[in-house]
This record gives C-alpha cells, sequence and structure tokens, in this order.
C-alpha cells in the first residue's frame, strides 16, 4: 500500500498540517522540522498526490499550450523550449493541437478550463475576439508566442519577421543576386505570411529592384505547397537565380522540384529559408536561413508565464534576436 500524509506525519510525529506546509512550501515550521520530515518522507517513498496539493494551494502546476501543427518541426523545438522550463520548475504540459480550427480551439479553451489549468501559452496563431474573450473567461495568465495582437494588450515573444525578411533578402542581393524569388505562405496571414512578404519587397525597393509579381508565390507554409510554389516559378519562364522561401518546410518542398528539373543548387539557384530548425542541416544541400531562437522563445514563454502567476503583473513582451545562418545553399553572383 502506498505510504499517505497521515502516514508520514505519525513517523516524524508531526501534525497532518504541519507536513502540508511543508509540502506546499508554506510558513509556520522550523528548518529542523522540515529537514526531519523531508528524510520521512524519502525513508517511506512518500509522493504527494497532486489533486490534493492543487486543493490547498489552488495551483495545479498545469499549462496549457495551443498550437495549429504539432507535427511539424518548428512546433516541436518551441515545444521542447516549453516543455524543458516546465520540467525544470516542476510544472506539467497539456498540449492541444487546433489545426487552425476555430471551434475546436474554443472546444480545447474550455477542457483547459476544466483542468484548471495555472497558464495558457498560445502559438502561431492569430488572436480572435472570441479567443480572447474565451481565455479571459478562464482568469489566468497567458502568452502568444510567434503571435501578437494590436487589438488586445496581451504579453508575447516574437521576432521582427519583417525586418528578418528584409535581412534574408539584403543579404542575397549582397551575394550579387538581383532576380530573387519568394515562396510565402498564405497571402492573409498576419502573422507571419503579410509581414514576411513587406520585408522581401521592402529589401527589393530600397535597392532599386523591381517588385515582379510573377516572381511572388503564395503556399501554406508545408512541404507539398513549397514544392507547388516553385512548380509554378519554373512554369512562369522567369529568369531568377535566387528564392527566398518564409518558411524551411516550403523550402524543401522547392528544392526537391529544383532537383527532379536537374537544377543544381546553389550552383543554378540559391536558396535562403526562414526558421532555422533540424531541417535545414538535414537538407541537402544544408540550408541558408534566417534563425528564430525557438527553443528560448518556449523558455521565456515559460518564465513569463509563472512571472505573472507570482507577482500577479502583466510580463513584458520581447522582441527575441534573428540572425542568418550560412550554409551551402547560396552561391555568390558577379555583379
Amino acid at each position: 500500500m502506498k505510504p499517505t500524509i497521515k502516514d508520514v506525519a505519525n513517523a516524524a510525529n508531526v501534525s497532518i498540517a504541519t507536513v502540508s506546509r511543508i509540502l506546499n512550501k508554506q510558513a509556520g515550521y522550523s528548518q529542523t522540522t522540515k529537514e526531519h520530515v523531508m528524510g520521512v518522507i524519502a525513508e517511506l517513498g512518500y509522493h504527494p498526490n497532486a489533486i490534493a496539493r492543487g486543493l490547498v494551494s489552488k495551483k495545479t502546476k498545469t499549462l496549457g499550450v495551443l498550437l495549429p501543427n504539432v507535427s511539424n518541426m518548428f512546433s516541436s523545438e518551441v515545444l521542447d523550449g516549453i516543455e524543458q522550463a516546465a520540467h525544470e520548475n516542476e510544472y506539467s504540459v497539456i498540449i492541444c493541437n487546433t489545426d487552425r480550427n476555430g471551434r475546436r480551439t474554443l472546444d480545447y479553451l474550455k477542457v483547459l478550463g476544466e483542468k484548471k489549468v495555472d497558464g495558457l501559452i498560445f502559438i502561431s496563431e492569430a488572436l480572435t475576439s472570441e479567443y480572447y474573450q474565451a481565455i479571459q473567461h478562464l482568469n489566468i495568465p497567458f502568452v502568444l508566442v510567434s503571435s501578437m495582437s494590436y487589438k488586445y494588450q496581451v504579453p508575447y515573444i516574437k521576432v521582427d519577421d519583417k525586418h528578418a525578411s528584409y535581412q534574408a533578402v539584403t543579404y542575397l542581393i549582397e551575394k550579387g543576386h538581383k532576380d530573387i524569388a519568394l515562396i510565402s505562405g498564405d497571402i492573409d496571414d498576419v502573422l507571419a505570411g503579410i509581414p514576411r512578404v513587406e520585408g522581401y519587397c521592402q529589401a527589393l525597393r530600397d535597392h532599386r529592384i523591381e517588385v515582379r509579381q510573377e516572381l511572388i508565390t503564395y503556399g501554406d507554409f508545408g512541404f507539398e505547397s513549397g514544392k507547388e510554389c516553385m512548380t509554378r516559378l519554373i512554369q512562369t519562364d522567369q529568369p531568377f537565380s535566387a528564392v527566398f522561401s518564409t518558411s524551411e518546410e516550403m523550402a524543401l518542398g522547392a528544392m526537391s522540384v529544383a532537383h527532379q528539373n536537374k537544377i543544381n543548387i546553389p550552383e543554378d539557384i540559391s536558396f535562403v529559408g526562414y526558421d532555422n530548425t533540424r531541417y535545414a542541416e538535414m537538407s541537402i544541400p544544408p540550408l541558408t536561413t534566417v534563425a528564430q531562437p525557438l527553443k528560448q522563445m518556449g523558455n521565456k514563454a515559460v518564465e513569463m508565464i509563472l512571472t505573472m502567476l507570482e507577482t500577479g503583473k502583466k510580463a513584458q513582451s520581447n522582441i527575441m534576436p534573428h540572425s542568418i545562418v550560412e550554409r551551402e545553399s547560396v552561391k555568390s553572383r558577379t555583379k
């Protein structure tokens, strides 16, 4: 039979209330008593019941995470950072894959409320009025990751997508490229679609290079749409020496089409991706890319939630640094 808190109290010759206060880090006991009780707990192999502790502390030590696609490498690396930080702080994580489905998202928010999660992390999806009202009803701290809202003053963590894209295209221009195609995510995506297209266009204009709409294609950030975009670019018969893709999955899809069409990378066409997941290192050739600190963003999200739980104050938003990681997919061209 598993030992109970009563067994610990009897063996330590203290009250159940004292054991409970020690486990929940409340005041009312000496350091000697604490060390004695913790020794008895270790000796008996007692493990506190999380639900019972939650009733005392009014905390479940659980965080909810909502994200649109749990299977891609972007999500995997952000989740890695979240789970690492949560584990270090003795928190558990409930992961909800929304698939960008509004009804499913609202259903998950209801479930997380029933589970009494202490905080919520909302990843890579626009915060609609419906979502905001549902989260407000939970009355818990929450943070946006790779997202932000102008309408609602919610703490967020993200990179400056427009600036990051601007630097990626400028990098290609400095390597001697002028005919630069763009493979973008959803044309209506206000989070990562529109800002990255704006950065691409601004970089071209600032270097007095014409923005050619026939060299801009749109997909859904996935591998298959990257293949479709590259196929369309090839079929235009418009010359281009480089491709900037606003996601690495799309870049890999485009590179596979280049290979099928006997286009050598980077000798014939150079490629730059976006994110710096493990996909970039695994591609052939290894992909030069815009690096987002994805794991650190996950770490920081948990840190912000815990700070808000401790202080009761709203956390400061964070614009995280980005960089260009050079590998082997870009070749300099003679100017």
